[in-house]
């Protein structure tokens, strides 16, 4: 939940947002699918570590991480993402809401979506294999650890500051799907919702 109270406090200053809805009415899955708008996500996240909010209130229960910078949970009912799989099992970090998938190789999430491997790991298979003089499935079967960090941009909406404001905004929402060793076999399916304050040039701050 890092850096939350951060961007709560910002948003109004980059972009006034009128009506936001109630927290308790967000669903976890639109959360995840990024079907939510950053300062509407936000709301939704603060409001789950609140001690009468959102996650007490549908009986969420709070479990301890293997990863430093993962805050989980427990949900009483499975929910469905991606399409078709099923999991218990969620997180958040600095500014994502993830489903916990057991599915060993995010790869098979992420063809279906088309979002890309930025960490792929086969040209450095490769290399090794070449220096190495052992082939290419010898140094593959060797790593017991491939990364996988895959984004895809869902929308991002830019705001100049205007004539009489010091601040602008950029507003980005992004598919995430990744692996940690932090949770072996498993996918982390989700999406980032960030904020970047823009100078007066549309600089990040």
């Amino acid at each position: 939940m890092y850096r939350l109270l951060a961007l709560v406090a910002l948003a109004p200053i980059a972009s006034p947002h009128q009506d936001a809805p109630d927290p308790s009415r967000i669903s976890e899955v639109d959360a995840i699918e990024c079907r939510l708008s950053v300062p509407d996500y936000t709301g939704f996240a603060l409001s789950v570590s609140e001690a009468d909010g959102v996650g007490q209130a549908r009986g969420w229960k709070k479990i301890d991480s293997a990863n430093p910078f993962l805050s989980e949970y427990e949900l009483p009912q499975p929910i469905t993402v991606a399409g078709s799989y099923r999991t218990t099992r969620i997180a958040f970090s600095a500014n994502a809401m993830l489903a916990i998938l057991d599915v060993a190789d995010p790869a098979e999430v992420a063809r279906g979506l088309g979002v890309p491997n930025a960490m792929d790991p086969d040209p450095m298979i490769a290399d090794l294999a070449r220096s190495s003089g052992k082939s290419y499935a010898e140094v593959a079967a060797g790593m017991k650890f491939r990364k996988f960090l895959g984004e895809k941009i869902v929308s991002e909406k830019t705001e100049p500051a205007a004539d009489a404001e010091s601040f602008g905004s950029r507003m980005t929402v992004a598919r995430s799907i990744s692996n940690a060793t932090s949770h072996p076999g498993k996918t982390l399916y989700g999406c980032s919702y960030r904020m970047e304050i823009l100078d007066k040039d549309g600089k990040p701050l």
